[in-house]
Protein backbone atom coordinates (compact mmCIF):
# COMPACT_ATOMS: atom_id res chain seq x y z
CA UNK A 1 0.00 0.00 0.00
CA UNK A 2 1.36 3.29 -0.69
CA UNK A 3 2.24 5.55 2.10
CA UNK A 4 0.69 9.25 2.97
CA UNK A 5 3.66 10.55 2.53
CA UNK A 6 4.11 9.63 -1.11
CA UNK A 7 5.15 12.48 -3.51
CA UNK A 8 9.07 12.29 -4.00
CA UNK A 9 9.40 8.72 -4.06
CA UNK A 10 6.55 5.84 -5.11
CA UNK A 11 6.03 5.28 -1.32
CA UNK A 12 6.40 1.42 -2.22
CA UNK A 13 8.74 0.20 0.45
CA UNK A 14 9.95 -3.30 0.99
CA UNK A 15 7.33 -5.67 3.36
CA UNK A 16 10.55 -6.34 5.47
CA UNK A 17 11.45 -2.39 5.77
CA UNK A 18 7.83 -1.80 6.19
CA UNK A 19 7.70 -3.65 9.10
CA UNK A 20 11.36 -2.68 10.78
CA UNK A 21 10.09 1.31 9.96
CA UNK A 22 6.21 0.18 11.77
CA UNK A 23 5.54 1.70 14.91
CA UNK A 24 2.13 1.10 15.39
CA UNK A 25 2.85 -2.12 16.95
CA UNK A 26 3.29 -0.28 20.30
CA UNK A 27 2.30 3.64 19.91
CA UNK A 28 -1.06 2.42 18.92
CA UNK A 29 -1.61 3.03 22.48
CA UNK A 30 -1.11 6.94 22.52
CA UNK A 31 -4.58 6.62 20.47
CA UNK A 32 -6.38 8.73 22.61
CA UNK A 33 -3.46 11.36 23.51
CA UNK A 34 -3.62 11.54 19.12
CA UNK A 35 -7.17 12.16 18.66
CA UNK A 36 -7.58 14.58 21.76
CA UNK A 37 -4.56 16.52 20.13
CA UNK A 38 -6.00 16.70 16.18
CA UNK A 39 -9.09 17.42 17.91
CA UNK A 40 -7.49 20.60 19.64
CA UNK A 41 -5.51 21.55 16.05
CA UNK A 42 -8.90 21.35 13.94
CA UNK A 43 -10.88 24.13 16.48
CA UNK A 44 -7.54 26.14 16.28
CA UNK A 45 -7.16 25.86 12.72
CA UNK A 46 -10.92 26.68 12.56
CA UNK A 47 -10.56 29.55 14.66
CA UNK A 48 -7.70 31.42 12.64
CA UNK A 49 -9.66 30.98 9.91
CA UNK A 50 -7.34 28.23 7.73
CA UNK A 51 -10.30 25.87 7.72
CA UNK A 52 -13.86 26.57 7.58
CA UNK A 53 -16.07 25.87 10.62
CA UNK A 54 -18.15 23.51 8.87
CA UNK A 55 -14.97 21.72 8.00
CA UNK A 56 -13.53 21.78 11.24
CA UNK A 57 -17.30 20.09 13.10
CA UNK A 58 -16.87 16.96 10.22
CA UNK A 59 -13.16 16.59 11.56
CA UNK A 60 -14.22 17.11 14.81
CA UNK A 61 -16.99 14.56 15.20
CA UNK A 62 -15.00 11.93 12.64
CA UNK A 63 -12.50 12.14 15.29
CA UNK A 64 -14.63 11.67 18.32
CA UNK A 65 -16.58 9.00 16.41
CA UNK A 66 -13.19 6.84 15.96
CA UNK A 67 -12.14 7.70 19.85
CA UNK A 68 -15.82 5.93 20.59
CA UNK A 69 -15.49 3.14 18.16
CA UNK A 70 -11.71 2.31 19.79
CA UNK A 71 -12.52 2.93 23.69
CA UNK A 72 -15.69 0.55 22.85
CA UNK A 73 -13.66 -1.97 21.17
CA UNK A 74 -15.48 -1.77 17.77
CA UNK A 75 -12.16 -0.58 16.10
CA UNK A 76 -8.39 -1.79 16.61
CA UNK A 77 -5.51 0.13 15.70
CA UNK A 78 -4.25 -1.09 12.31
CA UNK A 79 -0.73 -2.12 12.51
CA UNK A 80 0.03 -2.22 9.05
CA UNK A 81 0.19 1.64 9.40
CA UNK A 82 3.42 3.50 9.44
CA UNK A 83 1.99 4.71 12.76
CA UNK A 84 -0.67 5.70 15.01
CA UNK A 85 -0.46 9.30 13.59
CA UNK A 86 -1.46 7.79 9.98
CA UNK A 87 -3.50 5.30 11.43
CA UNK A 88 -5.97 7.74 12.69
CA UNK A 89 -5.46 9.95 9.24
CA UNK A 90 -6.70 7.38 7.26
CA UNK A 91 -9.58 6.16 9.28
CA UNK A 92 -10.54 9.47 9.60
CA UNK A 93 -10.26 10.22 5.54
CA UNK A 94 -11.89 6.75 5.11
CA UNK A 95 -14.88 8.11 6.65
CA UNK A 96 -15.43 11.53 5.87
CA UNK A 97 -13.56 11.78 2.81
CA UNK A 98 -11.01 14.56 1.46
CA UNK A 99 -11.83 17.02 4.65
CA UNK A 100 -9.88 14.20 6.26
CA UNK A 101 -6.61 15.58 4.53
CA UNK A 102 -7.02 18.59 5.48
CA UNK A 103 -6.17 17.42 9.58
CA UNK A 104 -3.09 17.67 9.05
CA UNK A 105 -2.37 20.94 7.69
CA UNK A 106 0.13 23.28 10.14
CA UNK A 107 1.87 20.62 11.48
CA UNK A 108 4.20 17.61 10.90
CA UNK A 109 4.22 14.07 12.46
CA UNK A 110 7.60 15.42 13.98
CA UNK A 111 6.07 18.01 16.07
CA UNK A 112 2.60 15.50 16.41
CA UNK A 113 4.38 12.49 17.89
CA UNK A 114 6.39 14.94 20.26
CA UNK A 115 2.69 16.37 21.56
CA UNK A 116 1.67 12.91 21.98
CA UNK A 117 4.32 11.86 24.41
CA UNK A 118 4.26 14.44 26.66
CA UNK A 119 0.43 13.86 27.22
CA UNK A 120 0.63 10.36 27.57
CA UNK A 121 3.59 10.48 29.22
CA UNK A 122 2.25 13.01 32.03
CA UNK A 123 -1.34 10.70 32.06
CA UNK A 124 0.93 7.61 32.82
CA UNK A 125 2.90 9.48 35.63
CA UNK A 126 0.09 10.66 37.38
CA UNK A 127 -1.01 7.29 37.76
CA UNK A 128 2.00 6.40 38.95
CA UNK A 129 1.86 9.07 41.76
CA UNK A 130 -1.27 8.06 42.76
CA UNK A 131 -0.23 4.36 43.40
CA UNK A 132 2.79 5.48 45.13
CA UNK A 133 1.15 7.57 47.49
CA UNK A 134 -1.24 4.91 48.57
CA UNK A 135 1.79 2.73 48.93
CA UNK A 136 2.53 6.06 51.19
CA UNK A 137 -0.30 5.61 53.07
CA UNK A 138 0.06 1.65 53.73
CA UNK A 139 3.55 2.44 54.96
CA UNK A 140 2.02 4.96 57.36
CA UNK A 141 -0.70 2.79 58.57
CA UNK A 142 1.89 0.51 59.13
CA UNK A 143 4.40 2.44 61.06
CA UNK A 144 1.23 3.83 63.44
CA UNK A 145 0.53 -0.34 64.30
CA UNK A 146 4.48 -0.64 65.24
CA UNK A 147 5.71 2.22 66.79
CA UNK A 148 6.41 0.61 69.69
CA UNK A 149 7.79 -2.35 68.21
CA UNK A 150 11.02 -2.63 69.29
CA UNK A 151 13.71 -4.15 66.48
CA UNK A 152 17.80 -3.74 65.62
CA UNK A 153 18.53 -1.14 63.36
CA UNK A 154 21.27 -1.73 60.95
CA UNK A 155 24.93 -0.48 59.70
CA UNK A 156 26.79 -2.89 57.80
CA UNK A 157 23.97 -5.61 57.66
CA UNK A 158 25.09 -5.61 61.39
CA UNK A 159 23.10 -4.92 64.38
CA UNK A 160 23.61 -1.42 65.70
CA UNK A 161 21.19 0.64 67.79
CA UNK A 162 17.49 -0.12 68.61
CA UNK A 163 14.90 1.22 66.44
CA UNK A 164 11.01 0.79 66.59
CA UNK A 165 9.80 -1.18 63.31
CA UNK A 166 7.65 2.36 62.42
CA UNK A 167 10.95 4.27 62.00
CA UNK A 168 12.28 1.66 59.55
CA UNK A 169 9.33 2.18 58.02
CA UNK A 170 9.09 5.68 57.73
CA UNK A 171 12.24 5.78 56.17
CA UNK A 172 10.82 4.19 53.04
CA UNK A 173 7.88 6.16 53.25
CA UNK A 174 9.81 9.83 53.33
CA UNK A 175 12.24 7.93 50.05
CA UNK A 176 8.57 7.36 47.86
CA UNK A 177 7.50 10.73 48.91
CA UNK A 178 10.78 11.92 47.24
CA UNK A 179 9.40 9.94 44.26
CA UNK A 180 6.39 11.98 44.09
CA UNK A 181 7.67 15.15 44.37
CA UNK A 182 10.17 14.39 41.24
CA UNK A 183 7.29 13.24 39.19
CA UNK A 184 5.56 16.66 40.25
CA UNK A 185 9.09 18.87 39.35
CA UNK A 186 9.19 16.21 35.97
CA UNK A 187 5.45 17.13 35.37
CA UNK A 188 6.35 21.21 35.56
CA UNK A 189 9.47 21.51 33.40
CA UNK A 190 7.09 18.23 30.87
CA UNK A 191 4.47 20.97 30.70
CA UNK A 192 4.91 22.57 27.41
CA UNK A 193 3.14 21.84 23.79
CA UNK A 194 5.80 20.89 20.95
CA UNK A 195 2.87 21.18 18.55
CA UNK A 196 2.90 24.03 15.95
CA UNK A 197 6.41 23.90 15.78
CA UNK A 198 5.71 21.61 12.98
CA UNK A 199 8.96 19.42 10.94
CA UNK A 200 11.49 21.59 12.66
CA UNK A 201 10.54 25.51 11.61
CA UNK A 202 7.16 26.09 12.75
CA UNK A 203 5.25 26.98 9.61
CA UNK A 204 3.96 30.05 7.66
CA UNK A 205 -0.26 29.42 8.55
CA UNK A 206 -1.45 32.29 11.18
CA UNK A 207 -1.75 29.65 14.02
CA UNK A 208 -2.50 30.19 17.28
CA UNK A 209 0.35 27.62 19.71
CA UNK A 210 -1.14 29.14 22.87
CA UNK A 211 -4.92 28.63 22.40
CA UNK A 212 -4.29 24.40 21.39
CA UNK A 213 -1.97 24.38 23.98
CA UNK A 214 -4.56 25.62 26.64
CA UNK A 215 -7.19 23.56 24.86
CA UNK A 216 -4.87 20.34 25.79
CA UNK A 217 -4.21 21.55 29.21
CA UNK A 218 -1.01 22.20 28.87
CA UNK A 219 0.85 25.54 30.62
CA UNK A 220 2.78 26.80 28.03
CA UNK A 221 4.77 26.31 24.69
CA UNK A 222 8.04 25.28 23.83
CA UNK A 223 9.62 28.41 22.74
CA UNK A 224 11.85 27.22 19.92
CA UNK A 225 10.51 24.86 17.10
CA UNK A 226 13.91 22.73 16.69
CA UNK A 227 13.94 22.07 20.64
CA UNK A 228 10.48 21.12 20.47
CA UNK A 229 10.67 18.23 17.87
CA UNK A 230 14.05 17.01 18.92
CA UNK A 231 13.67 17.51 22.63
CA UNK A 232 13.63 14.03 24.50
CA UNK A 233 14.69 15.43 27.91
CA UNK A 234 11.44 14.84 29.10
CA UNK A 235 11.37 10.82 28.49
CA UNK A 236 15.02 10.44 29.89
CA UNK A 237 14.26 12.25 33.27
CA UNK A 238 11.06 10.68 33.83
CA UNK A 239 12.91 7.22 32.91
CA UNK A 240 15.40 8.66 35.79
CA UNK A 241 12.72 9.12 38.32
CA UNK A 242 11.41 5.55 37.10
CA UNK A 243 14.56 3.98 37.97
CA UNK A 244 14.58 5.65 41.16
CA UNK A 245 11.57 4.55 42.24
CA UNK A 246 12.52 0.99 41.76
CA UNK A 247 16.28 1.36 43.20
CA UNK A 248 13.61 2.37 46.55
CA UNK A 249 11.17 -1.04 46.16
CA UNK A 250 14.45 -3.01 45.19
CA UNK A 251 16.09 -1.78 48.58
CA UNK A 252 12.82 -2.60 50.05
CA UNK A 253 12.19 -5.81 48.59
CA UNK A 254 15.59 -7.05 50.01
CA UNK A 255 14.73 -5.94 53.32
CA UNK A 256 11.41 -8.01 53.53
CA UNK A 257 13.37 -11.07 51.33
CA UNK A 258 15.99 -10.87 54.69
CA UNK A 259 13.29 -10.13 57.12
CA UNK A 260 10.58 -13.29 56.00
CA UNK A 261 13.82 -15.90 55.85
CA UNK A 262 14.26 -18.03 58.91
CA UNK A 263 17.40 -16.63 59.79
CA UNK A 264 15.62 -13.29 60.31
CA UNK A 265 11.81 -14.56 60.83
CA UNK A 266 10.90 -10.84 61.56
CA UNK A 267 7.95 -10.80 59.27
CA UNK A 268 5.82 -13.37 57.61
CA UNK A 269 4.08 -12.67 54.06
CA UNK A 270 0.72 -13.28 53.49
CA UNK A 271 0.38 -16.54 51.39
CA UNK A 272 -0.87 -14.72 48.47
CA UNK A 273 2.36 -12.83 47.82
CA UNK A 274 4.63 -16.10 48.15
CA UNK A 275 5.10 -18.91 46.13
CA UNK A 276 6.35 -22.80 47.07
CA UNK A 277 9.09 -25.43 45.63
CA UNK A 278 8.28 -27.64 43.50
CA UNK A 279 11.02 -29.88 45.43
CA UNK A 280 11.14 -28.88 48.89
CA UNK A 281 7.60 -28.91 50.93
CA UNK A 282 8.57 -26.98 53.64
CA UNK A 283 9.61 -23.62 51.55
CA UNK A 284 7.86 -20.43 51.84
CA UNK A 285 9.31 -18.14 48.81
CA UNK A 286 9.13 -13.92 48.85
CA UNK A 287 9.06 -14.81 45.22
CA UNK A 288 7.11 -11.04 44.58
CA UNK A 289 9.48 -9.25 46.39
CA UNK A 290 12.57 -10.68 44.53
CA UNK A 291 10.78 -9.90 41.33
CA UNK A 292 10.45 -6.34 42.01
CA UNK A 293 14.41 -6.35 42.77
CA UNK A 294 15.23 -8.55 39.71
CA UNK A 295 13.23 -5.74 37.49
CA UNK A 296 15.06 -2.91 38.89
CA UNK A 297 17.51 -3.82 36.39
CA UNK A 298 15.33 -3.31 33.85
CA UNK A 299 14.24 -0.43 33.82
CA UNK A 300 17.60 0.91 34.43
CA UNK A 301 18.61 -0.68 31.12
CA UNK A 302 15.54 1.79 29.67
CA UNK A 303 16.86 4.83 30.83
CA UNK A 304 20.51 3.64 28.93
CA UNK A 305 19.38 2.76 26.06
CA UNK A 306 17.53 6.08 26.08
CA UNK A 307 20.19 8.19 26.88
CA UNK A 308 22.26 6.12 24.47
CA UNK A 309 20.31 6.71 21.62
CA UNK A 310 19.86 10.38 22.39
CA UNK A 311 23.87 11.23 22.63
CA UNK A 312 25.13 12.00 19.19
CA UNK A 313 22.33 13.07 17.88
CA UNK A 314 22.14 15.97 15.25
CA UNK A 315 18.69 18.64 15.43
CA UNK A 316 16.44 18.18 14.42
CA UNK A 317 14.28 15.12 14.14
CA UNK A 318 15.73 11.97 13.49
CA UNK A 319 13.91 8.24 13.04
CA UNK A 320 15.90 7.10 15.86
CA UNK A 321 14.13 8.93 18.47
CA UNK A 322 11.20 6.36 17.63
CA UNK A 323 13.19 4.09 19.92
CA UNK A 324 11.89 6.71 22.94
CA UNK A 325 8.30 4.63 22.61
CA UNK A 326 9.37 1.03 23.80
CA UNK A 327 11.38 1.98 26.34
CA UNK A 328 9.43 4.38 28.18
CA UNK A 329 6.46 2.32 27.78
CA UNK A 330 8.04 -0.40 29.00
CA UNK A 331 9.51 0.75 32.32
CA UNK A 332 6.17 2.75 33.18
CA UNK A 333 4.10 -1.05 32.91
CA UNK A 334 6.97 -2.01 34.83
CA UNK A 335 7.11 0.32 37.64
CA UNK A 336 2.89 -0.04 37.21
CA UNK A 337 2.91 -3.63 37.92
CA UNK A 338 5.50 -3.78 40.73
CA UNK A 339 3.69 -1.50 42.81
CA UNK A 340 0.05 -2.79 42.41
CA UNK A 341 1.69 -6.45 43.60
CA UNK A 342 4.29 -4.42 46.30
CA UNK A 343 1.20 -2.12 47.75
CA UNK A 344 -0.79 -4.86 48.37
CA UNK A 345 2.28 -7.27 49.61
CA UNK A 346 3.08 -4.68 52.59
CA UNK A 347 -0.50 -3.91 53.61
CA UNK A 348 -0.88 -7.83 54.29
CA UNK A 349 1.97 -9.21 56.07
CA UNK A 350 2.32 -10.03 59.95
CA UNK A 351 4.65 -7.90 61.77
CA UNK A 352 6.78 -10.48 64.37
CA UNK A 353 7.36 -8.60 67.13
CA UNK A 354 8.39 -11.01 69.58
CA UNK A 355 11.47 -12.02 67.12
CA UNK A 356 12.23 -8.36 66.62
CA UNK A 357 12.77 -7.98 70.30
CA UNK A 358 14.66 -10.82 70.91
CA UNK A 359 17.10 -9.89 67.29
CA UNK A 360 17.44 -6.49 69.78
CA UNK A 361 17.98 -7.84 72.90
CA UNK A 362 20.96 -10.57 71.43
CA UNK A 363 22.77 -7.64 69.43
CA UNK A 364 24.54 -5.28 72.52
CA UNK A 365 22.53 -2.83 70.48
CA UNK A 366 21.99 -0.85 73.79
CA UNK A 367 26.14 -0.33 74.05
CA UNK A 368 26.31 3.39 73.42
CA UNK A 369 23.20 4.18 75.61
CA UNK A 370 25.43 2.74 78.14
CA UNK A 371 28.22 4.74 77.07
CA UNK A 372 25.76 7.96 76.81
CA UNK A 373 25.05 7.24 80.54
CA UNK A 374 28.31 7.45 81.25
CA UNK A 375 29.07 10.39 80.42
CA UNK A 376 25.98 12.16 80.93
CA UNK A 377 25.28 10.85 84.51
CA UNK A 378 28.96 10.33 85.95
CA UNK A 379 30.93 12.69 83.79
CA UNK A 380 33.04 10.41 82.02
CA UNK A 381 34.32 11.68 78.78
CA UNK A 382 32.85 10.04 75.92
CA UNK A 383 35.51 8.46 74.08
CA UNK A 384 36.95 6.66 77.87
CA UNK A 385 32.95 5.83 77.55
CA UNK A 386 33.03 4.40 74.60
CA UNK A 387 35.98 1.88 75.50
CA UNK A 388 34.63 1.00 78.84
CA UNK A 389 31.07 0.06 76.75
CA UNK A 390 32.95 -1.80 74.25
CA UNK A 391 34.95 -3.48 77.53
CA UNK A 392 31.55 -5.07 79.11
CA UNK A 393 30.81 -6.02 75.95
CA UNK A 394 33.78 -8.06 75.67
CA UNK A 395 32.74 -8.97 79.07
CA UNK A 396 29.31 -10.31 78.02
CA UNK A 397 30.83 -12.38 75.30
CA UNK A 398 33.06 -14.58 77.46
CA UNK A 399 30.05 -15.01 79.52
CA UNK A 400 27.77 -15.61 77.12
CA UNK A 401 24.74 -13.06 78.50
CA UNK A 402 23.95 -9.73 77.71
CA UNK A 403 24.22 -6.13 78.59
CA UNK A 404 20.83 -6.15 80.90
CA UNK A 405 21.94 -8.85 82.72
CA UNK A 406 25.60 -8.65 83.13
CA UNK A 407 25.80 -8.82 87.06
CA UNK A 408 26.83 -5.24 88.63
CA UNK A 409 29.90 -6.57 89.85
CA UNK A 410 30.67 -7.75 86.48
CA UNK A 411 30.80 -3.69 85.66
CA UNK A 412 32.34 -2.53 88.66
CA UNK A 413 35.40 -5.05 87.41
CA UNK A 414 35.39 -2.52 84.36
CA UNK A 415 35.04 0.58 86.33
CA UNK A 416 34.00 1.51 89.59
CA UNK A 417 32.11 4.32 87.90
CA UNK A 418 29.04 1.98 86.84
CA UNK A 419 26.23 1.94 89.71
CA UNK A 420 22.64 0.88 89.39
CA UNK A 421 21.00 3.32 87.78
CA UNK A 422 23.16 2.01 84.52
CA UNK A 423 20.41 -0.64 84.39
CA UNK A 424 17.25 1.59 83.56
CA UNK A 425 19.73 3.80 81.04
CA UNK A 426 20.33 0.42 78.69
CA UNK A 427 16.68 -0.63 78.84
CA UNK A 428 15.70 -1.51 74.77
CA UNK A 429 12.41 0.75 75.68
CA UNK A 430 13.93 3.35 77.23
CA UNK A 431 16.95 3.65 74.63
CA UNK A 432 14.11 4.46 71.80
CA UNK A 433 11.69 6.56 73.88
CA UNK A 434 14.92 8.57 74.82
CA UNK A 435 15.79 9.55 71.27
CA UNK A 436 13.09 11.83 70.77
CA UNK A 437 15.05 14.60 68.43
CA UNK A 438 13.62 15.41 65.62
CA UNK A 439 13.36 12.70 63.08
CA UNK A 440 14.53 10.22 65.77
CA UNK A 441 13.43 6.59 66.53
CA UNK A 442 11.32 7.59 69.77
CA UNK A 443 7.55 6.40 69.23
CA UNK A 444 6.51 10.47 69.63
CA UNK A 445 8.99 11.36 67.03
CA UNK A 446 7.69 8.42 64.86
CA UNK A 447 3.98 9.58 64.86
CA UNK A 448 5.28 13.26 63.77
CA UNK A 449 6.47 11.83 61.10
CA UNK A 450 3.53 10.20 59.92
CA UNK A 451 1.73 12.85 61.00
CA UNK A 452 3.73 15.20 58.63
CA UNK A 453 3.47 12.27 55.68
CA UNK A 454 -0.12 12.14 55.63
CA UNK A 455 -0.32 15.64 55.80
CA UNK A 456 1.69 15.62 52.79
CA UNK A 457 -0.52 13.39 50.74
Amino acid sequence: MAKMWAGRTDGNTDAVADDFNSSAAFDGRMYRQDIKGSIAHAAMLADRGIISESDADALICGLYEILKDLEDGRLAVDTSCEDVHMFVEQELTARIGDIGKKLHTARSRNDQVALDMRMYLMDEAAHISDKLKTLIAVLCDKAEENANTIMPGYTHLQRAQPIVFGHHLMAYAMMLLRDVSRLTDWRARTNSSPIGCCALAGTTYDTDRRMEASLLGFSDICLNSLDGVSDRDFCIELLSSLSIIMMHLSRFSEEIILWSSWEFKFIELSDAYTTGSSIMPQKKNSDMAELVRGKCGRVYGELMSMLTVMKGLPLAYNKDMQEDKEGVFDALDTVNKCLDVFTPMIATMTVLENNMKKAAQEGFINATDLADWLTAEKGVPFRTAYKLAGRCVARCIKLGTVLEKLPLEEYKAVSVEFSEELYGAIDLDTCVKRRSSEGGTSPDSVIAQIKYVREKL
